[in-house]
């Protein structure tokens, strides 16, 4: 296997680093409770799924 035989820049090595950031997800409102949410999923505030409920969500005592 071949290995390299001159050294990278800084430069070099930042310029194929600055494509590498995380990437934050994108976000939809929640028809139903208008909270966020990732989209195609159910809402975990309000439990609700292209516009019906399909999970019954239970509030948390003390």
């Amino acid at each position: 296997m071949a290995n390299p035989t001159h050294r990278h820049t800084r430069t070099r090595r930042d310029k194929r680093r600055a494509n590498c950031k995380g990437q934050l997800p994108n976000l939809s409102l929640c028809p139903d409770c208008n909270e966020l949410k990732l989209p195609y999923k159910v809402c975990p505030n309000c439990g609700s799924y292209n516009g019906r409920r399909v999970l019954d969500i239970v509030e948390k005592e003390g």
